[in-house]
């Protein structure tokens, strides 16, 4: 089993983390949770951070940086990839009323409370270091697994619910309860505001998205990526199924077991939490793909 910081290609993602897979753990250890799929699908919110987070370090971790890793361009002129999803541009003004990368966690934290309201904000979300940390969650939930140090909000409480036992254990329908505040903070989110929130403050996540050593990949590509992979998430009406070979829960379905880290997430809150949180993610889809059409 991987360390939590061994790499998951070129970039210094995680590999083979253990908090990929549902897990069982006392009761103060958590789970990623889904107000994030509202900060994941704008980038304002990042793109629900469900997995294990064992501390909480208030220093920007390692993978936040950026990488060192980065594979070397092939040899001879090459073409910057397509933009496939271009923002309109920022005017000289919005330009010049942004703050620096290191000292935007303001605006965000304003941005998010006008959102989703100071209370939703105090109880969910990590303050620090906003932009790089939903940057990297958005880069990692198409991927299988991501960094536990990057999530932007706190994690939901409770241990992860399984019933059955033996050769017949799958995740417990009242685990999805540990779930709804998380579902009712993002169904509460005005899509359009969200996005013209973000698209004002959009260089500082193409900044961000630089870091990681995309030199020339544009972080909104990647944003609606994540949304169309987490949209595409199978719905399992019955209850889904866990093999436990060693400490840790895996997904008995191997199809399951090796989807994304942000289908994954989908399928551990429960059809229902996952339809509300798709009906969202719909809206601020077409947030963004008006926002493209707008330019």
């Amino acid at each position: 089993m991987a360390d939590a910081d061994d790499t998951d290609g070129p970039h210094a993602r995680i590999a083979a983390d253990p908090a990929d897979r549902p897990y069982q753990r006392p009761a103060q250890d958590t789970f990623w949770r889904p107000a994030l799929l509202a900060l994941v699908a704008a980038a304002m919110l990042a793109a629900l951070a469900w997995y294990v987070i064992e501390t909480r370090d208030a220093r920007a971790p390692a993978a936040l940086a950026p990488s060192k890793t980065a594979e070397k361009p092939a040899a001879g002129p090459a073409q910057p990839p397509a933009i496939q999803h271009p923002l309109p541009a920022p005017s000289p003004a919005d330009s010049a009323s942004l703050p620096k990368l290191d000292v935007s966690d303001a605006l965000l934290r304003q941005a998010l409370v006008q959102l989703i309201g100071h209370d939703a904000f105090d109880a969910l979300v990590y303050p620090s270091a906003l932009v790089r940390r939903i940057v990297a969650t958005v880069d990692n939930l198409p991927r299988r697994s991501a960094p536990r140090r990057v999530m932007p909000v706190n994690p939901v409480p409770g241990a992860f619910g399984v019933s059955g036992q033996g050769n017949d254990v799958a995740i417990s329908a009242q685990n999805s309860a540990r779930y709804a505040p998380y579902v009712r903070a993002l169904e509460s989110v005005d899509a359009a505001a969200l996005i013209a929130a973000y698209v004002h403050a959009y260089p500082l996540f193409q900044q961000a998205y630089r870091e990681l050593g995309y030199a020339d990949g544009y972080f909104n590509d990647r944003l609606v990526a994540a949304l169309e992979d987490l949209l595409a998430a199978p719905e399992i009406g019955a209850p889904v199924k866990l093999l436990r070979p060693k400490v840790l829960y895996e997904f008995a379905d191997p199809a399951l077991e090796t989807a994304s880290a942000g289908q994954k997430i989908m399928l551990r809150m429960g059809v229902d939490n996952a339809r509300r949180v798709k009906a969202k993610l719909r809206e601020i889809r077409q947030a963004l793909a008006a926002a493209a059409a707008s330019r």
